[in-house]
């Protein structure tokens, strides 16, 4: 049974930085593409980043790029999201996603949604 399980959520300041991360068992997902969704009070779960198992490439939200970082440990099959900066809309539920399914030109784009959702983590940013 495939597991993603979320830690490193809470509380911050805007202007801060937190380090969300995410274990996955009951299989490894190496080749296999994994990310981050978020979804905010009162609006619709959002594609946040995500990382190509073969080619390590990441994608990113352009609400996000250049603050936010995903890098992934294929050996500890865990993927880790540095959010710097952090601003008040950040505040949302944090889902671990794995194996993206679908067309498109990448994670998050076209039809491609992932296949695994972990439970979620909250991440509030006050202002």
């Amino acid at each position: 049974q495939v597991q993603l399980v979320e830690s490193g959520g809470g509380l911050v300041q805007a202007g801060d930085s937190l380090r969300l991360s995410c274990v996955a068992s009951g299989r490894t997902f190496f080749s296999s593409d994994m990310g981050w969704y978020r979804q905010a009070p009162g609006k619709e779960r959002e594609f946040v980043a995500a990382v190509q198992g073969n080619s390590g490439i990441a994608f990113y939200a352009d609400s996000v790029k250049g603050r936010f970082t995903i890098s992934r440990d294929n050996a500890k099959n865990t993927i880790d999201l540095q959010m710097n900066s952090l601003a008040p809309e950040g505040t949302a539920i944090y889902y671990c996603t794995a194996e993206y399914e679908g067309v498109g030109r990448g994670p998050g784009t076209g039809t491609i949604r992932p296949r695994y959702w972990g439970p979620g983590i909250q991440v509030a940013v006050s202002s």
